[in-house]
This record gives C-alpha cells, sequence and structure tokens, in this order.
C-alpha cells in the first residue's frame, strides 16, 4: 500500500510527498516532497541528482543526532574530515492523523537500528496567493523520545567551517547557471550564506523561491545557502554549536516558501513573502 500524496493549489497539481521511497540506507531514508511545481508547471525540486545522490527534494535532513546521520552521504568527523559511517538513520511514517489534496498531518518517528530517538508531528500545506505564485506551508516538530539528553549538530560544529547545514533543506534544480540568490539586504551567495534574515530568495531561470521563517525560533535559524555548486537553501538548526535537546524536550520550526512563476525581483519576494507569512 502506498502512502504517496498529491497535493493541489488553485485547482493544479503542485507536488507529490513521497512517504515510502523504498531509498537505500546510505541515503538516510525519509519522506520527501518531488516534483514541487509552480502554477506554469515548472519544476523547482531535485532528487538524488548525481552530485549528491542523498538530496531528495524538500525534505527535513539532519547529518547528526547524537552521532547518528539523517542526511545521508558521508559523516564529517572532527580530524578525519568527510567518511564513510554506518550511522545512517531513518525517519519512519507512522500516521496520517489528516491527508488529502489540501495538505497533510503526518507523525513519524526517528529511528536507528530501532531504537527510537525522536517522534516527529509533521504539517504541510499548500497556500494560494496570486495567479503565479503559491506557497507550501512545512512545519516539523520533533520530540526527544530518547530517553536521555541529545544534542543535534552538523559538520561545522563537527570541524568543518561553513557547513553548518541540517534542518528543513530545499534542493533546487541546477541549471546552466547558478541562481540569483538575495535578500532584504543582501545580495550574493556569499553574503547570504550564514546570516540571518526574515526571507530569502533563489530566483532560477523562470522561477523564484522565496523561503520565510514564521516563528521566532525559526527566524533565529540561520540561512545555509548554495547556489554556485549546486541550488539548494535550508534552515540551520545547528549552524554554529550544537543543539540541545533534552528528555520530553519538543523543538519546533515552520518554514513557508513562496513558489513563484518568473524571476521575481527584490520588491516583489518582499510582497509576496509579506503575503505568505500572513496567509
Amino acid at each position: 500500500m502506498t502512502h504517496d500524496l498529491v497535493l493541489h493549489c488553485a485547482g493544479r497539481e503542485v507536488a507529490r510527498y513521497l512517504v515510502g521511497p523504498g531509498l537505500p540506507a546510505r541515503l538516510s531514508p525519509r519522506p520527501y516532497l518531488h516534483p514541487v511545481t509552480t502554477l506554469g508547471g515548472i519544476h523547482v525540486t531535485e532528487a538524488r541528482p548525481v552530485d549528491h545522490p542523498h538530496h531528495l527534494g524538500v525534505s527535513v535532513a539532519v547529518p547528526d543526532v547524537e552521532g547518528v546521520n539523517f542526511w545521508g552521504g558521508r559523516s564529517f568527523v572532527r580530524g578525519r574530515g568527510s567518511t564513510e559511517l554506518d550511522n545512517h538513520g531513518v525517519q519512519e511514517h507512522t500516521a496520517f492523523p489528516h491527508r488529502g489534496p489540501d495538505g497533510c498531518v503526518e507523525e513519524l518517528r526517528w529511528l536507528r537500528r530501532g531504537a527510537e530517538l525522536l517522534r516527529e508531528r509533521r504539517t504541510i500545506a499548500p497556500v494560494p496567493l496570486t495567479d503565479q505564485a503559491w506557497a507550501l506551508d512545512f512545519t516539523y516538530a520533533l520530540t526527544n523520545t530518547s530517553g536521555h539528553a541529545l544534542t543535534v549538530g552538523s559538520p561545522a560544529t563537527n570541524g568543518r567551517p561553513g557547513a553548518g547545514y541540517g534542518g528543513f533543506f530545499w534542493r533546487a534544480p541546477k541549471e546552466p547557471a547558478a541562481p540569483a540568490v538575495f535578500s532584504p539586504d543582501a545580495e550574493g551567495e556569499l553574503l547570504a550564506h550564514g546570516a540571518r534574515a526574515d526571507w530569502l530568495a533563489l530566483a532560477g531561470q523562470g522561477w523564484t523561491l522565496v523561503f520565510a521563517g514564521i516563528t521566532e525560533e525559526t527566524r533565529r535559524d540561520p540561512w545555509f545557502v548554495r547556489a554556485g555548486e549546486y541550488p539548494g537553501v535550508g534552515s540551520s538548526l545547528a549552524a554554529v554549536q550544537r543543539l540541545a535537546v533534552e528528555p520530553g524536550e519538543t523543538v519546533v520550526r515552520r518554514i513557508v516558501t513562496v513558489v513563484a512563476d518568473g524571476r521575481l525581483d527584490r520588491g516583489d519576494a518582499d510582497t509576496l513573502a509579506r503575503k505568505a507569512v500572513t496567509a
């Protein structure tokens, strides 16, 4: 039985949510959204690309939960660098309290060899904005059910400067030219990466994504940005230091992403981001 879900907005199919994709262990199996499209039908996600096979459209991916890799691929080990380890976890779907073309509420377990570290409640909903734009509203709540304190880390906290990825992550399609990157007060990958901003835009060939944190905690997380090497944007849980999660404690993050046809300028991106946040 498949649990995959098709999402609609403004009467059009805009995303598929793959719940049980049957991935190999090395990719840290997890649910993900792909393809995600603009209302005009342009694909704005990529899954399992040659450059990073563990990049899976839109997902929640964390490279280090108490040493367990929920990101996929190699792990960064202090003093050794990127290293192949048998440390991959899996996000296991358990239930859909709600599911339909208007979105879903999902319950998951984050497991390592059958042992549960975290339990997650995830909410995904498409939101109409204009004739040329819609928004993906994505919330995840991670509760420490391990019975002991956990910490969440990243390659940056393990010794690789600038690699503070982990959390909500969107892999966009790689095109002949790198996408433009800008925020309300910054231009380019170099200035946007690692910075905090109300929103961050990635603009490719005929499409623009505008990412905005909703909650106060989410807005405090820096943006992880790649454009030249590959196009991807994430909201970082542990960009500089490890995030401690006590037993029974819940970490909640909410990101709304505008998905627009065309290349938006800063003014249009700001207008749509504000509309998405208040929709």
